[in-house]
């Protein structure tokens, strides 16, 4: 039975990907800095949880040790946990900024770090899973930071993919379009999020004393799927990748974005519909 790691495991894309491999009959584990409110479950099957701020390196060695030493081993880790307040870069603190590149792409690279160092002595490796975004493939201007920092964990993802392939452990990375999640609407409305189901309601959100409608269902039409992404299909691409039938698989990037956004210069290209 595989022994799987999800850091921010504990809502919205995490807690997908960790009801899949429940799903799946492996041993899962969620971390974050806060309890879910309630379990993460799939069916009578419940992922376990461990408080932890990925940032700490030192913690995060700990329980990846720990982990290994009560279940026999460690096979998978996914670094899911990151995410970013949206601020221009002439905004808010210096401060501000680095917390939003040490989250994402520093504290990867140390529970990378800290799952090699038990997935190296194992018999079959493991499997370490970057979680990145296509803010990092793009420009992002409103989260100028975190696309930075998604564009380095994909150049992390392939150098560590080159130095552990050797050791057994795979690294690969799932580029991410808009997930349908609480975060997105937190992210986008700027108010409290209303739960996954609800991805094409509108949110409003104050600004300036000046009340604002974002249309999450406009967010999905900007998708060349037409629809956004659900947690549990992010969930699927994991499992695949983790899994022996991508044994060979190392040092790859999976897009996992509905065929990409429609860029602006095809939309004013684009030839009418004949009537």
């Amino acid at each position: 039975m595989a022994v799987v790691l999800v850091t921010g495991g504990t809502r919205g894309v995490g807690a997908g990907i960790a009801r899949v491999f429940l799903r799946d009959g492996a041993d899962v584990v969620v971390c974050g800095r806060h309890a879910p409110e309630c379990g993460i479950t799939d069916g009578a099957r419940e992922a376990r949880y461990e408080p932890l701020d990925v940032r700490d390196a030192r913690a995060g060695e700990e329980l990846c040790a720990r982990l290994a030493r009560e279940h026999g081993s460690l096979d998978v880790l996914v670094n899911n946990a990151g995410g970013t307040p949206r601020r221009t870069v002439a905004e808010g603190e210096v401060a501000d900024h680095a917390r939003v590149v040490e989250l994402n792409l520093l504290a990867p690279l140390f529970m990378a770090r800290a799952a090699h160092r038990v997935m190296r002595g194992q018999p079959g490796g493991g499997s370490v899973l970057m979680i990145g975004s296509v803010s990092g493939t793009r420009p992002s201007p409103g989260t100028a930071a975190y696309g930075a920092a998604k564009a380095g964990l994909a150049s992390l993802a392939g150098s560590l993919a080159a130095e552990w392939a050797p050791d057994g452990v795979r690294v690969n990375t799932l580029v991410l379009g808009m997930v349908g999640t609480e975060r997105l609407r937190e992210h986008f409305g700027g108010g409290e999020g209303k739960g996954d189901g609800e991805a094409g309601r509108d949110e409003e959100t104050r600004s300036g004393g000046e009340t604002r409608r974002t249309d999450l269902a406009a967010l999905a039409r900007t998708v060349h799927a037409g629809r956004l992404a659900e947690p549990e299909e992010v969930g699927e691409a994991c499992l695949f990748l983790a899994s022996p039938r991508a044994r060979y698989v190392t040092g790859a990037s999976l897009a996992v974005h509905g065929g990409g956004e429609r860029l602006a210069l095809h939309e004013a290209t684009a030839r009418p519909e004949p009537p």
